[in-house]
């Protein structure tokens, strides 16, 4: 386990010097850019090593998943964030264990997510509600959500539409449970992680846009960029980027 650490804390040094160094190319500062460590399938063990070499942000693509790892890593002072899908049917489970949903996709789930969060607030007594918070789920007030646009267009991709979003983000801002933060994509995959540029630029023009059509500085996530294009993501104007593999290594296979 030792070497296992060791490699772990080298491959964030390695990533923390590729974030400033496109961080600088894009005149931006490192300081502004959160990294969340892309923990799925990997274990609370590692989780934990990655956490004590400084990674205070966490990302899980399914509910059931991080159920099963939570209960190792309680007292971590860490936000928990669902990055993948999350099936209609999870909602409230996903509530119990999550600070933050960064993949709402449709107005359906983020009304699910309203009336759940509504009733998260009001249902647990103090001591309950404590407890929850102690294990890492959501808390009182206002649930963190980023809306996730399709960048990629394949068929079995998720995500809103470029032509639906303007409206969705309209709804979802009007819901007083959820507070809005911003924007997810996940490009299609190049090796040349040049070519996921435009892919980048076209999900901060649409934040653009919507600030300008809607009025503030609405909207200041743009979550884009994972280990083989985050630099890229930097230098388009990434707030937030989601690292696995060139933090854990690469992922067991089944």
């Amino acid at each position: 386990m030792s070497r296992e650490i060791n490699t772990m804390a080298a491959n964030l040094t390695n990533v923390r010097e590729r974030m400033e160094r496109a961080a600088s190319r894009a005149g931006r500062r490192a300081e502004d850019i959160t990294l969340i460590g892309v923990s799925k399938t990997h274990s609370a063990a590692q989780i934990r090593e990655l956490y004590g070499a400084g990674v205070r942000h966490f990302g899980e693509n399914r509910v059931q998943e991080w159920e099963s790892k939570r209960a190792s890593l309680t007292g971590l002072d860490a936000t928990w964030h669902l990055i993948g899908h999350l099936q209609s049917n999870k909602v409230a489970r996903a509530l119990q264990v999550f600070h933050a949903i960064d993949s709402v996709d449709s107005l359906v789930l983020a009304e699910r997510l309203e009336r759940a969060k509504k009733e998260f607030n009001t249902e647990g007594t103090e001591g309950a509600e404590k407890s929850r918070e102690s294990e890492g789920g959501a808390q009182g007030g206002r649930l963190r959500v980023l809306l996730e646009v399709r960048l990629d267009p394949a068929a079995a991709k998720s995500g809103v539409s470029d032509e639906e979003l303007p409206r969705l983000v309209e709804a979802v801002l009007q819901l007083p449970h959820l507070e809005l933060r911003g924007l997810m994509g996940v490009p299609p995959y190049f090796e040349d992680a040049e070519l996921a540029r435009p892919y980048f630029r076209r999900l901060r023009a649409l934040r653009d846009a919507l600030r300008a059509q809607l009025g503030g500085e609405i909207l200041p996530v743009l979550s884009m960029g994972m280990s083989h294009d985050f630099e890229v993501a930097i230098e388009e104007g990434a707030t937030e980027i989601r690292v696995g593999t060139a933090l854990f290594g690469e992922r067991k296979k089944d």
